[in-house]
């Protein structure tokens, strides 16, 4: 095979990858290795950007103006169809016990089909702290990671400024998950 069929070829590859039944999910759950959480990547090159001013809504409308919290937030984009995320929620909604009247945890799923899967998966998790915000456009994808990945969270201080990210899974149920987030907080 020559280096140009392998150049031209290579696209068409690529695309036949993503091929799928129409109307069948994204990727399922299923399919997602969602066993383990592997430790996600901690940054902090972003810190100091402000939180973007996004609105976001829930399943009955009611809508949340990122930019205008007046507090500490651990802002968490996931999907239902990414194994990581469905692994980590219960540990957000232990973490929101544990942080609940220092930060506030709000998860924004970027599914494209919104409520639709949003909702059952909230109603089958049980999650008592956690609020099902939607952005179907992925708009907060966009601002953060061009390549879509997910989870992404992100820790903004009070004043709407990044402190720090984590990309990937990550155990935030933990005793040190939650000093992680107090003490970068309390160093700003």
């Amino acid at each position: 095979m020559s280096r140009v069929s392998l150049i031209l070829g290579l696209p068409l590859l690529l695309l036949a990858g993503c091929d799928r039944e129409a109307g069948a999910p994204a990727q399922p759950v299923e399919a997602a290795d969602a066993a383990a959480i592997p430790t996600g990547l901690l940054t902090r090159q972003f810190a100091g950007t402000p939180m973007p001013a996004i609105t976001v809504s829930d399943a009955q409308g009611k809508t949340l103006d990122l930019a205008a919290q007046d507090g500490p937030v651990l802002l968490n984009l996931w999907a239902t169809w990414c194994g990581p995320c469905v692994k980590e929620m219960p540990a957000l909604d232990t973490l929101a016990a544990a942080l609940e009247g220092e930060v506030r945890v709000v998860t924004v799923s970027q599914d494209i089909r919104a409520a639709e899967v949003v909702t059952p998966f909230f109603a089958k998790g049980g999650y008592a702290r956690l609020e099902p915000w939607l952005d179907p456009d992925a708009q907060l994808s966009a601002q953060f990671t061009p390549e879509g990945a997910l989870p992404l969270t992100v820790l903004f201080d009070a004043s709407g400024k990044e402190v720090l990210r984590v990309a990937g899974g990550y155990e935030w149920g933990t005793p040190e998950a939650a000093a992680l987030v107090r003490e970068s907080l309390a160093a700003r």
